[in-house]
């Protein structure tokens, strides 16, 4: 049995975060542990609050898992402040976990903030040089890229800006591009690897980002090598967003067991 770790914010809603990540390694059939960053008063659209744990804490929660379950893959999401940052990074390096992909969550959906604006420093220089794969989105890539990300050739500029703070592997997702494709950019410092699909008319698209990563890890720990593991993750979340569920009154979540079942009478 494969086990892998999210570290990671919860949404009281269900549909991004920890509840994704654990839901998505469930139907991936890997083992699901998680360390707690921080507690989200959220819904389906909008995040009402943020409560952030003391960084200890979060790295006693990566410690008691190790220490006992063990870790094969972990995958990283909503880690509110530097110093959530460094300890992360620390026991990654304490304990050699890997693969480690980054899901660099700055912004909800809804657009409201879950990292602090000086964490970022953080990120880049702690987390990133750590990572088998980090996954930004199109807003994510203009942070790290020092310019606005919106065509494809953006995404390759900032694909390689970002390649450069030292992950293996970086994944520039082109969901919220305009047009009837997207395509997903992947980038190893020396090709450039399209995944495009027809884009899906769906609203319910919460926590995609968080399901995409937390795939990709899962599927690392079937022995995939990167390519192989985003292709694979990214399939899964395109049946996940089509059988997305309409809960509340926004963005719903997607249907994480969508390959088991439909009927939720």
């Amino acid at each position: 049995m494969k086990k892998v770790l999210t570290v990671a914010g919860s949404d009281s809603g269900g549909g991004a975060g920890i509840q994704a990540d654990l839901k998505t390694f469930a139907a991936l059939k890997v083992y699901g542990t998680s360390a707690i960053t921080a507690v989200t008063a959220q819904n389906t659209k909008k995040v009402s609050g943020v409560h952030t744990l003391p960084a200890e804490f979060v790295s006693m929660q990566m410690e008691a898992v190790v220490e006992d379950i063990g870790v094969d893959a972990l995958k990283t999401g909503m880690l509110a402040n530097s110093d959530i940052i460094r300890s992360v990074a620390e026991m990654v390096r304490k304990y050699s976990l890997a693969p480690l992909v980054v899901d660099p969550v700055m912004v909800a959906q809804s657009g409201d903030a879950l990292m602090e604006r000086e964490a970022i420093a953080a990120l880049r220089g702690e987390l990133l040089p750590l990572a088998a794969v980090v996954t930004p989105n199109l807003d994510e890539a203009t942070i790290f890229a020092g310019r606005e990300v919106k065509t494809l050739e953006d995404m390759k500029f900032a694909a390689k800006q970002i390649f450069s703070l030292g992950p293996a592997w970086v994944l520039v997702k082109g969901g919220h591009m305009d047009g009837d494709t997207v395509t997903d950019l992947l980038y190893d410092g020396s090709e450039f690897r399209y995944y495009s699909s027809p884009r899906l008319d769906v609203k319910n698209t919460h926590g995609s980002g968080c399901t995409y990563a937390a795939a990709i890890a899962a599927m690392l720990t079937r022995a995939a090598t990167v390519p192989e593991a985003v292709s694979l993750a990214r399939n899964y979340l395109l049946e996940a967003l089509a059988g997305g569920i309409d809960v509340g009154k926004g963005s719903g979540p997607l249907h994480h067991f969508v390959r088991y079942y439909h009927d939720w009478n």
